[in-house]
């Protein structure tokens, strides 16, 4: 394991928060194949690092964090942005030993792997859940969002965004939260940011081995499955249906039958 600290090229401004520690997390991932970089600032980890693997410099294991995200970017091109120090922002290069038309399961490995982590670091409210296919609810609430994307037919990068220490008044929208408010307000970014890697290759272990238990495990922790929903289709067109399952893919199940493969889920609420 390799991590390799990097001077600031922009100011940001100092905040009392704790900074990442480089040397701890070194010491927690040195037997691992995880290579962390972390920087003070950068524009996206995400951008950064999908560059890096097109230019050939980046390889499976290499771990970009950065203290502040000026342009951040989620599912859909959102935009994401928090104060210095208050979120965890990471994106990860990755080299799947599975066919790619089954990679649409990696976001989902890497929200359970999220769940595993908040549920073995923090004591909260209520129960993390998975939202299909790329959040991380609490109490509704969003409280981290994952961004994957296939660079080549044997790369893919996925990006995290976690909501730590955020203030209610710093959230974006009242649909947010972090894990500071929802009762973990003692949550340590480096210790989260080596235990969630380390988690993330056990189940990506288990998902390159063929384990269908994996499915019935992300069921478990859904919040989507079971209930009525509204998906945005990418054209813009939106329609109401009832999410029934996750298949061997990732793909969503709607009505018992249909699958959905992209598109933007919103939860209804029940009358």
């Amino acid at each position: 394991m390799q991590i390799t600290a990097h001077a600031p090229t922009v100011l940001v401004v100092e905040t009392l928060r704790a900074s990442l520690d480089s040397e701890r997390i070194y010491s927690a991932l040195k037997n691992s194949y995880w290579r962390v970089s972390v920087v003070d600032v950068t524009g996206s980890t995400h951008t950064d690092l999908v560059a890096q693997i097109r230019n050939g410099n980046s390889k499976h294991g290499d771990v970009l964090v950065s203290e502040f995200q000026s342009a951040g970017r989620g599912r859909l091109e959102r935009s994401f942005i928090a104060p210095a120090r208050s979120a965890l922002l990471f994106s990860f290069h990755i080299k799947p030993h599975r066919p790619v038309d089954t990679w649409g399961w990696l976001p989902l490995l890497a929200g359970q792997a999220l769940i595993t982590t908040i549920s073995k670091l923090c004591t909260l409210s209520t129960t993390a859940t998975l939202k299909w296919p790329n959040d991380i609810l609490i109490n509704e609430k969003k409280v981290a969002g994952l961004l994957s994307e296939k660079v080549s037919d044997e790369a893919v990068v996925i990006g995290i965004g976690i909501n730590v220490g955020m203030t209610k008044e710093e959230l974006p929208t009242p649909l947010a939260t972090s894990l500071s408010i929802e009762g973990c307000s003692q949550c340590d970014r480096s210790d989260f940011l080596s235990l969630y890697l380390k988690t993330f290759s056990e189940y990506l272990k288990r998902w390159e081995a063929g384990e269908a238990s994996l499915i019935n495990e992300y069921a478990e922790l859904s919040s989507t499955i079971g209930r009525a929903i509204s998906i945005t289709a990418p054209d813009g067109k939106t329609r109401q249906a009832h999410a029934t399952g996750i298949d061997q893919s990732g793909a969503l199940i709607i009505d018992g039958a249909e699958l959905i493969t992209v598109g933007d889920v919103a939860h209804l609420r029940s009358n």
